[in-house]
């Protein structure tokens, strides 16, 4: 995997070889972004499965779980990461050749992904003007996936489909995933990227300079309520002050139906070093406390549709989110 914490400036590539390396990758954000890690921790599980000497099954099935529990303690907010261990346990339950088929379901975790994220893109590109400037914050790219992305997939399927689309990242403060990666990703495909800080979001919009936000996400409550990286929130309460609409795009896996509403969203603490050091240069006086939670909750009440890979789901989203997840969950 791509680590990317080196990004832009340099392109190294991470090895894992055991659970635990892919365990330490998600909790570092070597790899980050929620169907990325779903992945990743199938494959994980995959590889302790095929290093597994276990002489039994019941010794098997106790490291099995055990490596289960080890990723899935990496990070709380993103449910695919929890949808993909839980996709990886029904096939060991099957029984029988467990480690080809342990494989193949990781593999297909992979496919499934890039598939439902090109999915995403065909029917969010409609939601997409002609000539239109989007706003998107975070990473929701190829880096955050198994390929093409979710929310960047609507803006490379629209750009595929002959629409002039220029693009303004936030650059996406502690971590900076929209100045460093999403930026990376989009000048690579030649389209016209802008990086703004996030505080100068609201002005754009009231320069009349953004015509649709399009976001990621790494939960989405029953009622529509959408769990992304902090600062979403802020965007979105921007963009109904200034009439512009906002989208959430994200793949059926990323949709928890068990969670009625926003507020049972567990919110995950990174480390005060994010926020208080870049590199090596200390930004915080030592003695002032810092609060760095990773993501926000933004009402459904200020979403205008969440595009998945079946349609695009329109309020009332307890209704439109049950409908397009039966038969997935």
């Amino acid at each position: 995997m791509i680590d990317q914490r080196k990004l832009p400036s340099k392109e190294v590539y991470v090895r894992c070889r055991t659970a635990k390396d892919v365990a330490r990758a998600i909790r570092t954000m070597v790899i980050r972004g929620a169907p990325a890690i779903g992945v990743a921790a199938a494959m994980g599980v995959a590889l302790d499965v095929r290093r597994s000497r276990a002489t039994g099954t019941t010794q098997l099935a106790t490291e099995f779980y055990r490596t289960c529990d080890l990723l899935a303690a990496t990070r709380p907010t993103a449910v695919n990461l929890f949808w993909a261990i839980e996709r990886m346990k029904r096939v060991f339950a099957g029984g029988m050749r467990l480690q080809a088929l342990i494989d193949a379901e990781a593999v297909r975790l992979h496919d499934e992904d890039v598939a439902n994220c090109r999915a995403i893109g065909r029917h969010g590109a409609g939601v997409v003007p002609a000539e239109a400037r989007v706003l998107t914050h975070c990473n929701a790219g190829a880096l955050a996936t198994g390929r093409y992305g979710s929310a960047l997939g609507v803006i490379r399927a629209a750009v595929e489909a002959g629409k002039r689309v220029a693009v303004y990242a936030d650059e996406t403060r502690p971590f900076l995933q929209g100045a460093r990666l999403t930026a990376w990703e989009l000048v690579r495909d030649g389209i016209d990227t802008t990086v703004i800080t996030d505080g100068m979001a609201g002005s754009l919009m009231r320069a009349g300079m953004v015509d649709v936000v399009v976001v990621g996400a790494d939960r989405i409550a029953a009622n529509g309520d959408v769990a992304n990286k902090i600062g979403t929130y802020t965007v979105a309460v921007l963009a109904r002050e200034h009439g512009v609409p906002f989208y959430v795009a994200a793949p059926l896996s990323t949709i928890d139906l068990s969670t009625p509403d926003g507020s049972g969203i567990p919110i995950e603490e990174r480390d005060a070093k994010e926020m208080t050091y870049m590199g090596a240069s200390q930004l915080v006086p030592e003695g002032a406390a810092v609060w760095n939670p990773a993501f926000d909750v933004t009402p459904a009440s200020f979403v205008a549709g969440i595009i998945t890979e079946r349609g695009i789901c329109r309020p009332p989203f307890a209704e439109s989110l049950k409908h397009v997840c039966d038969g997935n969950q």
